[in-house]
């Protein structure tokens, strides 16, 4: 006879200052996991998939899109209605706020496949770091990618150490360590820096003992992009 357990009916805030607790201690078990999802309204049901081939579809959606070839799946209207029960995104993507490089368009994807975080110059905060945290843990995606882009604005401007009102400052700061990194290596400077900086927000990432710990699991990968303004094509950064 199996024992029946009481339900778990946490709220949002609950759920991390769980969550928080439980890893802080070092245990992140398959029962910390259950109880997690439990919290979340559970999402349609969707086909298990590995890290590997959750990447593959984010690369054959961008090859569509690159070819012209798209076809916008789950952008329906009984989509729409089946994901308002819950989501259970297979990928997450950390990518710049640019507005040339909308994540469900370039990687053709639709409503409730992709936990999408934007901020400029595609940094690692501890905010980002916490959404995704969230997306993989309880969510499920077996991907992050991190996307930084051709020109990016704010790279640029931290290679011109440009004086910026506001908090823009705080973005710079967060790009400069990555432009003296790629200082000397040849080729175009914007471009390393670009992709220098894609690889020290992965670095970051897999810093979180959340990620590397389901990355250890082979239940998460982490890995780099960068865009093509010019081709809409996405390579993998390494």
């Amino acid at each position: 006879m199996s024992r029946q357990h009481p339900q778990i009916n946490l709220s949002r805030r609950s759920l991390f200052k769980f969550g928080a607790g439980a890893i802080g201690t070092g245990v992140l078990t398959a029962g910390l996991s259950s109880n997690l999802l439990a919290a979340e309204e559970k999402a349609p049901a969707q086909d298990d998939i590995t890290p590997d081939k959750a990447l593959q579809e984010l690369l054959d959606g961008n090859e569509r899109f690159v070819k012209n070839k798209r076809k916008s799946p789950h952008q329906t209207h009984s989509r729409l209605v089946e994901v308002a029960k819950g989501q259970k995104p297979f990928a997450s993507i950390l990518g710049c706020a640019d507005s040339r490089v909308p994540s469900e368009i370039v990687f053709d994807q639709g409503l409730g496949d992709l936990f999408v975080c934007r901020v400029a110059g595609n940094i690692a905060t501890r905010e980002e770091i916490g959404s995704l945290e969230f997306g993989s843990l309880v969510l499920g995606s077996k991907v992050i990618i991190v996307v930084g882009h051709e020109r990016c604005g704010a790279v640029s401007a931290a290679i011109k150490g440009a004086e910026v009102p506001g908090q823009i400052g705080s973005l710079l700061e967060a790009i400069k360590p990555s432009v003296e990194s790629s200082k000397g290596k040849s080729g175009d400077k914007l471009e390393n820096a670009c992709k220098a900086n894609v690889l020290a927000q992965i670095e970051k990432l897999k810093s979180s003992s959340v990620l590397s710990d389901l990355i250890k699991a082979e239940k998460l990968k982490i890995v780099g992009g960068y865009y093509d303004l010019d081709t809409g094509k996405i390579s993998i950064v390494s």
